[in-house]
C-alpha cells in the first residue's frame, strides 16, 4: 500500500512520528510536508496530496492539522476524494467501511498521539463493504 501523507505545523510532530511508525510496518510512505513545525498553510500541502489519491498515485492518505477540518474541506476539494474526519477508531472504521473514504484526517489538537495511531490503524485495516453503500458512494462526484 503507498500512503500519503501531509498537513500543517499543528500536526507535524504526530506525522513525522507516524511516518516512522508506517514504514517499519512495511509501507511505503511518502511526505508532502510541512517539513517543520514553522507555521505554515496547509492547501499548499494538501492539493498536491489530494491530487496524488484523485490520480491514483496514491491508495490512501493520512493528513492532520489542529482541528482536522481545514485540511479535509480542501482534500474533499478534489473529484475523486473522500476524506474522511475521524477522532476515535469507530469513526474511522465507518468512513472506509461505508464511505469508502481514501483520506483520513485526523485533529493533532484534540486526539493523543496514541489515539492517532489506533485510528489511523482502523483506517488502513478496514475494507469498504460495498454492497448497500456502493451506490451512495457512486452518487458522491459531481461532473
Amino acid at each position: 500500500m503507498k500512503i500519503a501523507i501531509g498537513g500543517d505545523h499543528a500536526g507535524y510532530l504526530y506525522k513525522k512520528q507516524l511516518i516512522t511508525k508506517l514504514e517499519e510496518q512495511g509501507y511505503s510512505v511518502d511526505d508532502f510536508g510541512p517539513f517543520s513545525s514553522e507555521s505554515c498553510d496547509y492547501p499548499d500541502m494538501i492539493h498536491p496530496l489530494a491530487k496524488s489519491i484523485d490520480n491514483k498515485s496514491h491508495d490512501i492518505g493520512i493528513i492532520m492539522c489542529g482541528s482536522g477540518n481545514g485540511i479535509s474541506i480542501t482534500a474533499n476539494k478534489h473529484q475523486g476524494v473522500r476524506c474522511a474526519l475521524a477522532w476515535n477508531v469507530e469513526v474511522a472504521s465507518l468512513a472506509r467501511s461505508h464511505n469508502d473514504a481514501n483520506i483520513l484526517a485526523l485533529p493533532a489538537r484534540f486526539i493523543s498521539y496514541q489515539e492517532a495511531v489506533q485510528i489511523v490503524d482502523s483506517f488502513i485495516s478496514t475494507p469498504f463493504e460495498a454492497g448497500r453503500h456502493l451506490n451512495r458512494v457512486n452518487k458522491i462526484p459531481i461532473t
